[in-house]
């Protein structure tokens, strides 16, 4: 029984220290500092610069681009790059993306905002585009060196990784702006770029990379723009699998965007709010990826998803037991904490299932589709009515109907599984292991 035990959890913890989920945890660095440097960073640089509030505000459309990934992700997946393409596919194109982004943040960190908005503005959107490039890459990247059993380790370290590099690089950005100046701040925060490249150093190209041309004609660059959106949508189901990507999060993507609201009005400090939210709630957030790492490992993806956006849905209530019972630092921290641990968690099982949809021959096209698609609808559209539906119904109504609101996306996906769309609508990422040498269909 014992041996059993220490089997058990030796099991557990092993995954992690596995050669490709570390280095997801690199990559995962490198994807999460770009996102800080024109976020929260960007935001404290223009405030303390003297930009009025609907200036500072309006920069939030640099991170538009970021949804906007999959309209050249292709260009990865078919574009072998002159001299630096004999690395690899995947590995040039990574030294590549690094290597823009890091020019992208040196630019940002010359400007002047006090001098040159505009300027400003548009090193911000570079910024963002390089970003999002690196993401394309890295995503690609990440999905191909990972066996479909790393998925779920591999999403829980990437996850781990993008906390420590959009946190680690906003806190290093704030302690050398109050020391040297913002320009020295940014110029030292481009370095969170090098622990991806390193990693494609140490990792390679690969092995379960495919190359989407084939070998019997030429692809024309229109082929290699619809190939893999075609491929994708030919698929059992695709078009449900694709409103429940749209979906999913919804619930969850309205209630996260107010509860700094519910906090403040709720009468809770700043030091009380960073405390439980900044505090326990990090800590909590990794507890769930660690802990969603194992279960999917152990449950399956259809049955670890399932619970996931249960626990991401049930979360909402506990916001609504917060709202009814007011100033509460024991609500505040079991809200907090059980929200932070289902997004962790949900981050992992559903990363990883999304990641599992992908085409080996496609990855970087489509998981750019699939990301902007999980993103773009809870941004735009949950964005403008979240302050209006408070205004109307109270907290506690509104946490109720985002609870609610996210009860679809649970179904569907119940359904989905019962059905066998999802085992139909897998990709050769979810099912091809290294070393699998079988030849895939054409489409």
């Amino acid at each position: 029984m014992n041996i059993g035990v220490e089997r058990t959890w030796v099991d557990g913890v092993k995954p992690y220290i596995e050669k490709a989920p570390l280095a997801a945890l690199a990559l995962g660095i490198s994807s999460g500092f770009p996102y800080a440097m024109i976020g929260a960073t960007l935001t404290t640089r223009l405030a303390q610069s003297g930009i009025d509030k609907k200036t500072v505000t309006a920069f939030s459309l640099a991170f538009l681009v970021y949804n906007l990934k999959f309209l050249w992700a292709w260009i990865v997946d078919g574009v072998r790059l002159p001299v630096i393409g004999g690395l690899g596919q995947r590995v040039s194109w990574l030294f590549v993306a690094g290597v823009l982004v890091i020019a992208a943040v040196v630019n940002l960190a010359l400007v002047d905002p006090q001098a040159d908005i505009a300027r400003t503005a548009l090193a911000a959107i570079l910024v963002g585009a390089a970003g999002a490039t690196f993401d394309i890459v890295i995503d690609a990247y990440r999905i191909e060196i990972l066996e479909p059993r790393q998925l779920g380790v591999g999403a829980g370290m990437s996850q781990y990784g993008w906390r420590i590099g959009s946190a680690g690089a906003g806190a290093l950005a704030l302690v050398i702006a109050a020391r040297g100046g913002w320009h020295l701040a940014y110029l030292a925060c481009a370095c969170f770029a090098l622990p991806a490249m390193l990693a494609a150093l140490v990792v390679g190209e690969p092995e379960r990379r495919r190359d989407p041309i084939e070998r019997k004609g030429a692809s024309t660059a229109l082929d290699a723009i619809w190939r893999p959106f075609v491929q994708f949508f030919t698929r059992p189901g695709a078009v449900v699998i694709l409103a429940f990507i749209l979906i999913h999060k919804i619930g969850d993507t309205l209630a996260n965007l107010t509860f700094r609201l519910l906090f403040d009005d709720l009468g809770f400090s700043n030091d009380e709010i960073a405390f439980y939210d900044v505090g326990l709630g990090f800590w909590a957030y990794l507890v769930g990826i660690f802990v969603g790492g194992i279960l999917y490992a152990r449950m399956g993806m259809k049955r670890s998803v399932l619970l996931a956006l249960i626990l991401m849905m049930v979360s909402n209530l506990s916001f609504a037991g917060l709202a009814a019972a007011g100033l509460a630092n024991a609500g505040m921290a079991g809200a907090i904490g059980f929200e932070n641990f289902a997004s962790g968690f949900g981050g992992v099982a559903v990363v990883a299932y999304f990641s599992a949809l992908c085409d080996l021959r496609f990855t970087a096209a489509q998981y750019a589709l699939i990301s902007a698609a999980a993103s773009i609808l809870g941004r735009i559209v949950t964005g403008t009515t979240a302050g209006a539906l408070i205004e109307a119904m109270g907290y506690v109504n509104f946490y109720l109907l985002t609870t609610v609101i996210a009860l679809p996306g649970v179904l569907l996906f119940w359904w989905m599984s019962h059905t066998g769309m999802i085992d139909r609508s897998i990709g050769s990422a979810g099912t091809i292991g290294e070393g699998d040498v079988r030849e895939e269909e054409g489409i």
